[in-house]
């Protein structure tokens, strides 16, 4: 069979082209030391990427990415919850989800945050990037965890990035073991690791073998690029724990993602789990669908 092209994917990291990218970028500039990245980069990461999305200019940015979507079978995407998005759903109902990114270094803030969204538009999920933030707060730091507390209690599921940042920031506190004790402590949290888990993505495959709640996406590679641990994961014991994230407009254009994806080798079995059904479970995503 190989790869579908009627699946009605889900992409899990997606949104809208940037008017102006540098600025998107602003909240990262007060931890980066080097003048390249703070003088030279449109994006913080933009050494790792080569033929980055172009800005929206004078187009719709909605219009832009659901005619990519349309163009590329993207049935729905996880869009982070904001004025354009909200806009988005009432011109296409039935295919946005949303998500929240946050620094709980306020955390009472976040807390608030994250309750009226949920109340107020059917959240799905809670994403954290700990080298992004300020002071650096660690996967298993204690900060984190009335967090972890809230998106069970209100049954979100949490995004974390895992591994090495892309951006010129420390990367300890993203460590792939700092999940153990989390998963440990929060057994009925659902979390998925971000942007890659590398260089311990080994460590990873035995994480979530261990830990039935913790998840992986692909987000931030293009997918000739991907980890080959995770694409043997996912088409034996991970079938059910690996799904398809992409990363357009930041650093990759789905033109390039879904050009390469045929060439990904995963079995007949798994691509749609890959494509869509685990991202629905995990999200419950079903009201959508």
């Amino acid at each position: 069979m190989g790869f579908p092209r009627d699946v009605g994917v889900v992409d899990l990291m997606i949104g809208f082209p940037f008017r102006d990218k540098k600025a998107t970028y602003d909240y990262l500039m007060k931890g980066m030391k080097d003048r390249e990245t703070k003088q030279g980069f449109a994006m913080p990461a933009q050494y790792m990427f080569k033929d980055i999305p172009d800005e929206a200019g004078e187009a719709d940015p909605i219009a832009t990415t659901f005619g990519e979507m349309d163009r590329h079978g993207i049935d729905i995407g996880l869009f982070g919850l904001s004025e354009t998005s909200l806009e988005a759903q009432r011109r296409h109902p039935g295919r946005v989800a949303f998500v929240i990114d946050v620094d709980p270094n306020d955390i009472n803030g976040v807390l608030a945050r994250v309750r009226a969204a949920k109340a107020d538009h059917d959240l799905k999920a809670v994403s954290v990037f700990p080298s992004g933030t300020f002071p650096q707060v660690a996967i298993d730091d204690p900060l984190m965890y009335p967090l972890y507390a809230t998106c069970v209690e209100l049954d979100l599921v949490m995004i974390v990035n895992a591994g090495i940042a892309g951006p010129r920031l420390p990367s300890m506190v993203q460590h792939v073991e700092r999940f153990d004790q989390v998963c440990y402590d929060f057994p009925e949290l659902r979390i998925v690791m971000r942007h890659g888990a590398e260089p311990w993505v080994d460590l990873a495959v035995k994480l979530m073998l261990k830990w039935p709640g913790l998840h992986y996406m692909p987000s931030g590679f293009a997918p000739k690029y991907y980890p080959e641990a995770i694409v043997r994961y996912a088409n034996t014991r991970g079938a059910d724990k690996v799904m398809y994230a992409g990363y357009y407009p930041a650093g990759l254009t789905l033109e390039r993602i879904f050009g390469e994806l045929p060439a990904l080798p995963l079995a007949d079995d798994v691509w749609h789990r890959f494509l869509r059904d685990n991202a629905v479970r995990v999200f419950k995503l079903d009201n959508l669908t």
